[in-house]
């Protein structure tokens, strides 16, 4: 089977292009500048993943999607919420607020009816992209309804030729991180920060995520110095208002 793969560098995207390679064929990965805060890292840390496989590696710039946005991942002049420790995230509705503040609209739908179009194209048959059990949760986006709701509208858009898969569905970050040292995914080369600074921030939902799950793994000499602040250790304040739970 030939794939498109979804590329952000991140770990789960990352892993999933790893895991591609063993099933079937690359045919491209595909990385989008949508006019996120991170965008320069992640197309640079994509193209590096993507030149030491020797994979296509696509880029498609539709900045008109973080036009239409005015969430933190988008605005620089919003302020992204953080958590100060990799091992803490906050109930519920911090959670789902945390998510909310990071939204894009439609964004995983667009990007994958643009995927699957470039699948058809070249006759590859799957779509990849990195979803994940634990981020399903507060992002509807990365789950299993998702993937079976795109692939009844890919049944027409595509005639049928073209599905979406994701091979970390149902894992959480700590599996994933485990399947990604089975695999040898070169973890310095990862950007899953929501940030484009010179190092990952350490704080924001997706480095935490990161952190975390390389701890759960025993990964976290692979990812040392990576991150420009490693967190106290302590849970942030509960206050929404408070300043020092939000990053820029």
């Amino acid at each position: 089977m030939k794939h498109v793969v979804l590329l952000s560098a991140g770990m789960d995207s990352v892993v999933n292009l790893y895991l591609a390679r063993e099933k079937g064929e690359v045919e491209a990965a595909l990385t989008f500048d949508y006019g996120q805060r991170a965008a320069e890292r992640e197309l640079e840390r994509a193209a590096a993943v993507c030149a030491a496989l020797g994979t296509e590696h696509v880029v498609l710039r539709i900045p008109w999607l973080g036009g239409w946005s005015s969430c933190a991942l988008t605005n620089p002049d919003r302020l992204l919420p953080r958590h100060a420790a990799a091992g803490w995230f906050g109930g519920g509705a911090d959670l789902e607020a945390s998510a909310e503040a990071v939204w894009v609209p439609n964004r995983n739908g667009v990007f994958v009816n643009l995927a699957a179009a470039l699948a058809e194209a070249r006759g590859a048959e799957l779509v990849v992209a990195g979803f994940n059990a634990e981020e399903a949760a507060t992002f509807p986006d990365n789950s299993a309804g998702f993937v079976e709701e795109a692939n009844r509208a890919l049944l027409y858009s595509t005639r049928g030729k073209v599905r979406l898969v994701s091979y970390t569905l149902h894992m959480d970050k700590a599996e994933i991180a485990v399947e990604g040292k089975r695999l040898g995914i070169p973890w310095k080369k990862l950007w899953s920060c929501y940030n484009g600074n010179a190092l990952m921030c350490g704080e924001c939902e997706s480095c935490a995520r990161l952190r975390r799950a390389a701890g759960a793994a025993g990964l976290e000499e692979e990812l040392a110095g990576a991150f420009s602040r490693e967190g106290n250790g302590l849970p942030p304040r509960s206050s929404r208002d408070d300043p020092e739970r939000q990053c820029r």
